[in-house]
């Protein structure tokens, strides 16, 4: 149960990110559901090597390189689903970065309502 609450609270920031910013589009709240859980299954999967096969340049820019491949991540996902659309890399980069302060403040209000 906790897993479907976090995809749909993931959905409901990608659906607030891609209303905002212009380079952002999501054509469906069905859409942006897949795109939450396509974009689980790539940070869970295909982030860890990337992160391995990209350390030296990741521990050479101080931890910095961790929001290009975010961002790769994020373009990954704009390629397999026809639905998302990411204009550039750039976008791709304010998106993820966004989208992670926004899950982190609804996930943060999951738990809260827990505790009550």
């Amino acid at each position: 149960m906790k897993l479907i609450l976090r995809i749909l609270l993931s959905a409901l920031a990608v659906v607030i990110l891609a209303k905002i910013l212009p380079g952002i589009s999501v054509d469906t709240y069905t859409t942006a559901i897949i795109v939450a859980i396509v974009l689980s299954i790539l940070n869970f999967i295909v982030k860890p090597i990337l992160v391995i096969l990209t350390l030296p340049i990741t521990i050479l820019t101080l931890g910095l390189f961790l929001l290009i491949i975010n961002a790769i991540i994020i373009l990954l996902a704009d390629n397999l689903i026809s639905g998302f659309d990411v204009s550039n890399i750039w976008w791709a980069l304010l998106f993820s970065l966004l989208l992670s302060f926004l899950q982190s403040i609804l996930y943060s209000l999951l738990k809260e309502d827990k505790n009550n």
